[in-house]
């Protein structure tokens, strides 16, 4: 077999990393519509994140936020997605890159996307060799409306925890019940594969 010299793997991803963009483009526009809310794992030492210095520490390696129903000024471009949320009743802004996510799943439909981001982990391991870190961001005026974060466990690079575990739960009252009603009912994750987009003859 010859040498990938286009870079298909890559070309796909970016493609689904497409989707992700989509998807929040369109809740800017008009909320997120019926059930539908998302898991969104991503490396927060990704060049291009933003988040405070205080969640850095608590998250070194691996986040998941949850955007369901307290969120704020969800903003979306080309490359990155931008989102108010609250961590232990302290409101913070997160910039977050679409190459840094990991994974991206929303429950309401069983739907999954997972990330290779083994170039992203070389990039961060040049980043501890001298280069720029991420820039950290100062929390948020207080008087935001506030929502818990998922907590999440960092996972070696070879498996991704892009759903939270049956044991995690948020905090925001009735959606940990809801959260761990659809873990427990769902056996398995439907992962998109090229095949679905090919035309069939």
């Amino acid at each position: 077999m010859g040498q990938d010299l286009i870079r298909y793997d890559v070309l796909a991803q970016d493609a689904l990393r497409g989707v992700i963009r989509k998807v929040l483009g369109e809740v800017v526009k008009t909320g997120l519509p019926g059930e539908h809310h998302f898991f969104i794992t991503f490396l927060t030492s990704a060049p291009g994140v933003r988040l405070s210095s205080r969640l850095r520490e608590k998250y070194p390696e691996l986040m998941t936020i949850v955007i369901q129903h307290q969120y704020w000024d969800l903003t979306v471009n080309d490359n990155a997605f931008e989102v108010g949320l609250s961590f232990s009743d302290i409101p913070e802004r997160l910039l977050i890159p679409y190459s840094a996510i990991r994974g991206f799943y929303d429950p309401a439909v069983n739907f999954e996307l997972e990330f290779d981001v083994r170039d992203m982990d070389a990039a961060n391991s040049q980043d501890e060799t001298g280069t720029t870190a991420p820039t950290a961001l100062a929390p948020v005026s207080p008087n935001a409306t506030a929502v818990k974060p998922l907590p999440t466990k960092a996972a070696p690079a070879a498996k991704l925890p892009a759903k939270p575990s049956k044991e995690a739960k948020t905090e925001t009252g009735d959606a940990a019940a809801a959260d761990e009603k659809e873990q427990a009912e769902k056996a398995s994750a439907d992962v998109v594969s090229l095949d679905a987009f090919r035309k069939k003859p």
